[in-house]
């Protein structure tokens, strides 16, 4: 499974746990962005929209019970978790999936079956999570739908492409005639290179409004571009 561009938000309030997981996580190439309490995690989910959730059920300020409603009923948000417990009880594994999560793992657990069942819960809910993310930029290809730090990037539908594109090939050099066979499959020999700088230009403009950072989309003088994912 390729994991590049993934983020997993980790919200728990034991360091040494949260740590471990997320060196765990790392090593499979996913990006990891960690909590250590329930409003915390709130504000980094919102921000970056993250493609995996593990949290756990009992967190300062902000419960994982509360946090879970608020994601799936406030936020309406489908993205895949795992709820971590200390509880073994049958009801509470019951109640945390009936909240919403779409596994539940009891304390203590090895980090290693953690990323397997992450694993198994993408494969499951993969037309959950068909996102890509970097950089605060998140691209959502099967809604159609881009976002900086949360907020909708208004892209026509090409320069939707030309983003998802890049995103598709971080930190790779794509040529003029690579993008003008993306966008224009059927009618190529038709479009001009310029078309592309132009798509550039705008969609680089776009992301300036929001905040994003200059270098994202590079300039190779005779080759083409490169999206910075890093």
């Amino acid at each position: 499974m390729d994991n590049k561009g993934k983020i997993v938000l980790i919200i728990e309030d034991d360091e040494k746990i949260r740590k471990l997981i997320g060196i765990y996580l790392q090593k499979e190439g996913y990006q990891v962005m960690e909590a250590s309490d329930g409003e915390e995690g709130r504000e980094l989910f919102e921000k970056y929209d993250p493609c995996f959730v593990i949290m756990d059920l009992m967190l300062p300020k902000i419960s994982g019970e509360q946090l879970c409603r608020i994601i799936r009923s406030e936020l309406k948000s489908d993205v895949p978790m795992i709820m971590l417990t200390a509880k073994a009880a049958e009801e509470d594994r019951i109640r945390g999936l009936e909240m919403g999560a779409d596994d539940y793992v009891t304390k203590p657990f090895s980090p290693h079956e953690l990323v397997v069942r992450v694993e198994t819960v993408l494969r499951r809910t993969a037309h959950r999570c068909g996102k890509i993310s970097y950089r605060g930029i998140t691209v959502k290809p099967l809604r159609g739908e881009a976002k900086y730090r949360g907020e909708l990037v208004p892209l026509t539908l090409h320069e939707f492409r030309l983003l998802h594109y890049f995103m598709r090939h971080p930190n790779q050099i794509v040529t003029r005639e690579q993008i003008l066979n993306e966008l224009y499959p059927n009618d190529v020999k038709l479009v001009v290179d310029r078309t592309v700088d132009v798509h550039v230009s705008k969609l680089r403009e776009k992301l300036d409004r929001l905040g994003a950072e200059k270098d994202t989309i590079e300039t190779i003088r005779g080759m083409g571009y490169r999206f910075a994912a890093y």
